[in-house]
């Protein structure tokens, strides 16, 4: 059996965790609303109309903060069709995804499943098509107390109080040519800008987030985060960037898709390096923070492309499960296989690493579209089995990432070559523990792991999770929902005391240990 070695030490904090790291993303796209959120008539629908069974597992997934309303559809939304009597809402064309939108979800309905699904509701404004002025009126909608326009207007549509958003994102991926408005850096620097100021003047206590760069395939890469940095640097508080991972048709192997965190890696110290050098150029004292509020395994299983290159240039999608302008069509409907939870997995890793850099991370989407929830048009509801890691991720990845260190045999890669096994521990002070979330990558053998934790004081290992299986094709489906399931191994007492186990060969744990310091 190879082995593995895995240092950390308490007396060197890497960063705490900002319980926004486990936010998540809904977009007016496919099923992610209607029929996700939102399903009057079905049998969970409160009255409002909001699926209750839907709730239930946001709630179970811990997820503090959901973006909202896109993604790419926010590029043409007019945020004024979404609110007032619904009867009066117009049916737009979303041209982002050749849907129809009827707008009878919309603003006010999101404030409303945003409070009683518990999470904290985080607005993208059209910098697209639409204009700064517009940004203001949208800030005075939603957080002004009263006595203007826009705010009594919000009053008059059933909402005395202001809703106090907190966090906006500036448009959304505007650097990209199949943004409805896409602009280059320097003009999307002056917009945002200009909308900064307004929305500022609005609310001084807002966050706002500026649109980075997304993807490395794209010419403008890192230049346009120097560009707008340069611009914008003391109007805002984030930077954002995207990041997904696919393995279309096994375009990948599962050898390379695996390591896909380490190009997470490489994604985010690379953001990293240019809010470093124009903090370092233009001797600013404040910190920019790194909003990720796009990340996911997305194989695009449902868009018509041969490779990746062919995605360059691209500016509308075609569909192979929907016609165009259908109603809340059924696409980007991913069925997440074993392998795709085993990569996202690893992705979680790799953020908890960044915690001292990244603040807010935003898992696209949360239900139906690219999703760890999957619900059926008046049926039930399913847990796919991405729906596990980040389930975990959450509930114990908060508290304060230590700096850690693997000795393992390795494997080549893509990305160059990597230790077997991929490791983050986080301590949480309020119930001493400290919790190992490790994937090991080797395809052949188990690896007994053994764990050093450095100035933890009397540590025992009491909790030991799994998620792996023989078929790293299974998948989960309405007809067989456990297909994909986590496991628990039971921890002996020698185990316990030696902390050394077994992590089982192609497979994503969490090692739960209990400390004290004292």
């Amino acid at each position: 059996m190879k082995r593995a070695e895995y240092f950390a030490d308490r007396k060197f904090p890497a960063g705490s965790v900002d319980d926004n790291v486990f936010a998540s993303f809904t977009e007016h796209l496919g099923r992610c609303i209607y029929s996700g959120l939102y399903e009057p008539g079905h049998p969970e629908a409160d009255e409002q109309g909001f699926r209750k069974d839907t709730i239930r597992l946001i709630k179970e997934l811990g997820v503090p903060m959901v973006r909202y309303p896109g993604g790419n559809f926010v590029s043409c939304f007019d945020w004024t069709d979404s609110i007032g009597p619904k009867e009066n809402r117009p049916r737009r064309m979303d041209y982002a995804w050749a849907s129809v939108e009827t707008n009878e979800f919309g603003l006010d309905e999101f404030v409303d499943w945003a409070k009683k699904a518990g999470v904290e509701p985080m607005m993208a404004v059209n910098l697209g098509t639409d204009s700064i002025r517009s940004a203001g009126y949208l800030v005075e909608y939603c957080n002004h107390p009263g006595g203007t326009y826009w705010s009594d207007l919000r009053i008059k549509n059933g909402h005395k109080e202001p809703y106090n958003i907190k966090y906006w994102c500036l448009g959304n991926e505007m650097e990209g040519s199949w943004q409805a408005g896409h602009l280059n850096a320097e003009d999307y620097a002056k917009k945002a800008l200009e909308a900064a100021k307004i929305m500022r003047w609005v609310d001084p206590s807002i966050k706002l987030i500026a649109s980075g760069s997304s993807y490395e395939m794209l010419p403008s890469y890192l230049e346009w985060d120097k560009t707008i940095l340069t611009e914008l640097y003391d109007h805002i508080d984030y930077i954002s960037t995207h990041a997904y991972y696919m393995n279309k048709n096994n375009c990948m192997g599962t050898t390379d898709f695996l390591a896909s965190y380490k190009q997470l890696d490489t994604h985010l110290k690379a953001t990293e390096t240019a809010l470093d050098f124009v903090q370092a150029k233009a001797t600013k004292k404040k910190p920019i923070q790194i909003c990720l509020d796009e990340w996911n395994v997305w194989n695009f299983s449902d868009i018509v492309f041969e490779k990746m290159d062919d995605l360059l240039g691209m500016t509308t999608f075609q569909m192979t499960s929907a016609k165009p302008w259908e109603v809340a069509p059924s696409i980007l409907e991913e069925k997440y296989s074993l392998l795709d939870a085993l990569t996202l997995g690893g992705l979680a890793i790799t953020l908890l690493q960044h915690a001292d850099r990244v603040k807010i991370a935003c898992l696209a989407q949360l239900v139906n579209v690219i999703a760890p929830i999957t619900t059926k048009r008046n049926g039930g509801i399913l847990k796919q089995s991405t729906f596990y890691p980040f389930l975990y991720l959450s509930r114990y990845g908060r508290g304060e990432v230590v700096k850690s260190i693997v000795s393992s045999p390795q494997y080549d890669s893509v990305y160059g070559t990597l230790p077997v096994v991929e490791a983050v521990t986080v301590y949480n002070r309020e119930d001493e523990t400290a919790t190992i979330f490790a994937l090991n990558c080797d395809q052949e053998e188990d690896v007994e792991f053994k764990a050093e934790l450095n100035h933890f004081g009397k540590v025992r290992l009491m909790e030991h999770i799994v998620l792996d299986g023989p078929d790293l094709e299974a998948f989960n489906s309405f007809e067989h929902p456990e297909n994909v399931m986590p496991r628990e191994i039971p921890v002996g007492g020698e185990e316990a005391e030696s902390l050394t186990t077994v992590l089982p060969k192609l497979s994503w744990n969490v090692l739960r240990y209990k400390v004290n310091e004292k």
